[in-house]
């Protein structure tokens, strides 16, 4: 076993996979530039391991495992998990990075497969620490009519199904979306992106193939494309996802990489599964975030000088109240997390769907709060090229002077732009009403996850009342 160095990372990135963005093939997303920022926004997973091995490295049996890989079994084991997902997300301007998301699959699978399966996925979470790979996940399914159920679509291949199977393989037909790190990961795991009934049996599977197996085709998505520059965009000029419609030409899946087989009573467990680690991952890697907002809101008040302003400060308030809220059911969910199947332990979902629920309900209202402690300059002040001429300088410098000194207060604002009122600032509010489950399945596990019958009982006995 050995931890790969970001150039490993690298190198390994550099093979046969089919990539297409803004309408063309992609040669080597290494060396294409604006994929390549998201390469290197990935590297930050594997340059950690460097200078914070305390944190990011794990020994096991004398072997240094990069801790990411470790599957949890304690509560402690979680809390430490949390701490490094925070640590490279924080790193990487607030957002996730790259192995939180393969991780998060490797313990569901370790968690909900069973007999062959589960054989299989014990192998390939093996290799997976051993070799050190970087992992994406396709999950959701394009699913075309969402009134319909996968074997009543007027298109079969809406959801991804086994077409065919021999003794040694099966072959899988059909797309999934919104696949984060698919152009820059080594391997794609695929899970099923719901629960299925018995007349759906081919649409349940699981199975792990490297990116540049034939047929598989990446279509990726160009948000946050051109040409842009460090002062008008601070954050994205220096932090990219790659995120894409992945295509299944007929993929031929060897046997030993399958988890999952037509096996429907295993496709809601197994989604669950993922949804449990996915969502820890999503509550910790957004605390950087939570405080990029708190601590940009104070910057620009204090730059615009209306910090002692009553209603700042109440809006300020607001913000802490909202951050420390997701922190608080974040730590809880470690907290109370218990021992789930084949021993890998699991976070709270009762906590973690609240922390999840809590970030996205306030994002907006955060954002919209940065908005108006900014004022209009978000959408009307100068851009880099401006800043960078020397005869036009000295007029920006004059007038756009407050509290503080023009160019502080152009960064910040410019900031906070990127931000929350620019395409990446878009991005951004995407995730937070989409990203590892939306508003309404956040709710939904809530209620699932919720016992009332303490509650209940406790009022049956002040009421005098049975209770059922």
């Amino acid at each position: 076993m050995a931890i790969r160095t970001s150039d490993n990372y690298r190198k390994g990135l550099s093979d046969g996979r089919r990539v297409f963005y803004r309408g063309r093939t992609v040669k080597d997303v290494v060396s294409e530039p604006e994929l390549s920022l998201a390469v290197e926004h990935s590297a930050i997973c594997y340059d950690i391991a460097t200078d914070r091995t305390d944190l990011a490295v794990t020994e096991i049996d004398g072997e240094a495992v990069s801790t990411f890989y470790v599957a949890p079994s304690t509560a402690e084991d979680l809390v430490r998990r949390g701490a490094l997902i925070e640590e490279v997300s924080r790193r990487g301007g607030g957002t996730i990075v790259l192995k939180e998301v393969g991780s998060d699959a490797l313990f569901a699978l370790l968690r909900a497969t069973e007999g062959e399966g589960l054989d299989n996925a014990r192998a390939f979470y093996d290799r997976v620490c051993r070799e050190d790979l970087a992992l994406a996940v396709a999950q959701t399914d394009v699913k075309g009519n969402r009134s319909l159920g996968p074997g009543e679509q007027a298109d079969p291949d809406l959801y991804l199904r086994i077409v065919d199977e021999d003794a040694e393989s099966i072959t899988v037909r059909g797309a999934k979306c919104h696949t984060s790190f698919s152009a820059n990961a080594d391997e794609l795991i695929v899970l099923p992106t719901r629960a299925l009934s018995s007349d759906d049996a081919d649409y349940a599977v699981s199975f792990a193939i490297p990116i540049d197996t034939p047929g598989l085709n990446l279509y990726v998505s160009p948000y946050a494309a051109g040409e842009r520059n460090r002062f008008e965009f601070p954050l994205s000029t220096r932090h990219k996802l790659l995120e894409s419609l992945t295509v299944f030409d007929d993929v031929r899946v060897p046997k030993d990489r399958v988890f999952l087989n037509r096996r429907p009573e295993l496709a809601g467990p197994l989604a669950l599964a993922f949804v449990d680690y996915h969502r820890f991952t999503a509550i910790n890697y957004k605390l950087p975030l939570l405080d990029i907002v708190v601590g940009a809101a104070s910057l620009v008040a204090e730059a615009n000088g209306i910090s002692k302003a009553g209603h700042v400060k109440t809006k300020l308030t607001e913000l802490i109240t909202w951050s420390e809220t997701v922190r608080g059911l974040a730590e809880l969910s470690a907290i109370r997390s218990r021992p789930g199947e084949h021993g890998v332990q699991q976070p709270d979902p009762l906590a973690v769907n609240m922390a999840k629920y809590h970030f996205a309900h306030g994002f907006h209202n955060a954002t919209a709060i940065l908005m108006d402690l900014s004022g209009g300059l978000l959408a009307t002040g100068p851009g880099g090229d401006d800043w960078d001429n020397p005869e036009i300088r000295p007029v920006l410098e004059k007038y756009y002077t407050a509290a503080v000194p023009a160019e502080k207060r152009l960064r910040i604002l410019n900031f906070i732009a990127d931000l929350t009122a620019r395409d990446y600032g878009g991005y951004q509010a995407v995730l937070a009403t989409h990203a590892e489950g939306s508003l309404e399945a956040e709710k939904l596990q809530i209620s699932r996850s919720f016992d009332p019958t303490r509650a209940r009982d406790y009022v049956g006995v002040l009421a005098g009342i049975d209770t059922l």
